[in-house]
């Protein structure tokens, strides 16, 4: 929507209102993070400011457009509409987006058929004038979160909205979570720079940006053989390709560091850029991709250095890793909690027994956010899937206080579900039972290497004491 009146100053204040249930106001808080990690738009709890959104359960899910109203401006996550795509669709809205298919080009890209449309709700599907509105000079979208479905209010006669591409029908009306193109409009109309945001730091694949503004070191008792890091496209021993296009042609990067050859002791650094965090929280994930085909006895080792005044200040090693070898790209994530600049440096070191590969890493992504308490990879998932009625079962788990738990999956033709159920664990005399108002979200990942443009399916589901019934619940979870 056009007009600057419209918009908000960041951080938008907000105030979530009593009548949300735990679950949900636990969904709103990671919708905030997703615009933070993805764009320059922040949240804050309402202090005094006149404009402020009150978000609180009414019936549906709705928000007007644009900063609207002084002393309170609602946005409606009523029964059902806690999903983090509905949250981010109504946030959107808040924020000045319409509807992708209100668009004023929208009929060189889909047909509205009128006749299906529910008695009623004909004007859920006006087209705005570009008197009014802009496209941010972007492209339709038929991925974007504001986009409706193809049946969305239909009187049961067929489909409402039909894509002028047919590809595209079964695409419009993902719920997952805001497209690139949502991203880039908002960013836009923000007048954020390209990939600015509040609470991401850096994403490297390697293959585009050569090194990401990384440097290297390596040392070698035997003069003239050290095995530095190199950005190869395949590595004796393996991998034979990075990790984010797998399979595919074409020349892909990734860095590595052999072990094949060379010294005991003999080491390789690998030394991010000085970054210097900009959120109070102190809290920062690291996340990345890593493939050992070396000896078990290499290391490979994880340090943050806090610099000051051009000379590292402390060294602390974060996380030393110590495995066999590996067949496949394994997803990792380091928690860093530094709170002044710092530089993360991957370090290798070779063992004692022979190698014929060595360490290999990619997709690296660092972000102001805080990192999963559990990674479940799940391998040659396309695969395991069309097996139907296949449940897959993940190793015990403990949550950061104590409680046991494990992860089920069941992969039918028409839908993943994913379950959490409590065990039995080394510290239950010590803890308070039934596990009251405990939060636990599932996602499942986009393989998107830059972490910014990820479109991961995830639900939650909170331990209620007071909820009995979840039959009328969007609380259980199932993926579909």
């Amino acid at each position: 929507i056009l007009g600057d009146n419209k918009r908000w100053q960041s951080p938008v204040p907000y105030l979530l209102y009593s009548s949300l249930d735990m679950n949900t106001k636990g969904i709103i808080l990671r919708a905030f993070d997703q615009f933070r990690l993805k764009t320059c738009m922040d949240f804050q709890p309402r202090d005094s400011e006149m404009y402020y959104l009150t978000i609180e359960k009414r019936t549906g899910c709705y928000s007007y457009v644009g900063r609207t109203f002084p002393n309170g401006q609602v946005v409606s996550i009523g029964q059902n509409c806690g999903i983090i795509a509905i949250v981010e669709h109504e946030l959107l809205h808040a924020l000045g987006f319409n509807h992708e298919q209100s668009r004023y080009d929208r009929d060189e890209y889909v047909t509205i058929v009128n006749e299906n449309i529910l008695e009623g709700y004909q004007n859920n599907f006006n087209k705005y004038s570009e008197n009014d509105t802009t496209t941010l000079g972007t492209p339709y979208d038929y991925y974007s979160v504001m986009h409706y479905s193809k049946d969305a209010f239909t009187n049961g006669n067929g489909s409402t909205i039909i894509t002028k591409q047919p590809e595209f029908q079964e695409v419009i009306g993902q719920r997952l979570e805001m497209s690139s193109n949502d991203v880039l409009k908002l960013n836009r109309m923000y007048s954020c720079s390209k990939y600015a945001s509040v609470a991401f730091k850096e994403s490297c694949s390697f293959s585009n940006s050569g090194l990401c503004g990384m440097s290297r070191c390596s040392r070698s008792a035997e003069k003239g053989s050290e095995n530095g890091w190199e950005r190869v496209t395949q590595a004796a021993g393996g991998p034979y390709t990075n990790h984010s296009n797998l399979g595919t042609n074409g020349t892909v990067f990734f860095m590595h560091a052999r072990a094949a050859s060379g010294q005991e002791g003999d080491t390789a650094w690998l030394d991010s850029r000085e970054i210097t965090p900009s959120r109070k929280c102190g809290v920062q994930c690291l996340q990345f991709y890593h493939y050992h085909s070396g000896n078990e006895s290499d290391q490979f080792n994880i340090w943050v250095s806090h610099v000051s005044h051009d000379y590292i200040e402390k060294k602390t090693s974060l996380q030393g890793i110590k495995c066999g070898q590996t067949s496949y790209w394994q997803l990792l994530h380091v928690s860093l909690n530094a709170t002044k600049t710092f530089q993360v440096e991957f370090e290798v070191r070779k063992g004692a027994g022979p190698s014929t590969g060595g360490v290999s890493i990619d997709d690296i992504n660092l972000s102001e956010t805080e990192c999963p308490h559990h990674t479940w990879q799940i391998r040659d998932f396309e695969n395991v899937a069309k097996n139907t009625d296949t449940w897959l079962f993940s190793p015990r788990h403990y949550s950061r206080d104590g409680y046991a738990y494990q992860l089920m999956v069941v992969l039918r033709s028409s839908y993943i579900g994913v379950y959490a159920r409590l065990l039995s664990g080394k510290y239950d005399d010590q803890l308070q039972w039934p596990c009251p108002w405990r939060q636990i979200t599932f996602l499942l990942m986009d393989q998107n290497p830059n972490i910014q443009l990820r479109m991961s399916k995830q639900n939650s589901i909170s331990t209620d004491p007071e909820q009995i019934d979840y039959s009328e619940s969007n609380s259980f979870t199932l993926l579909e």
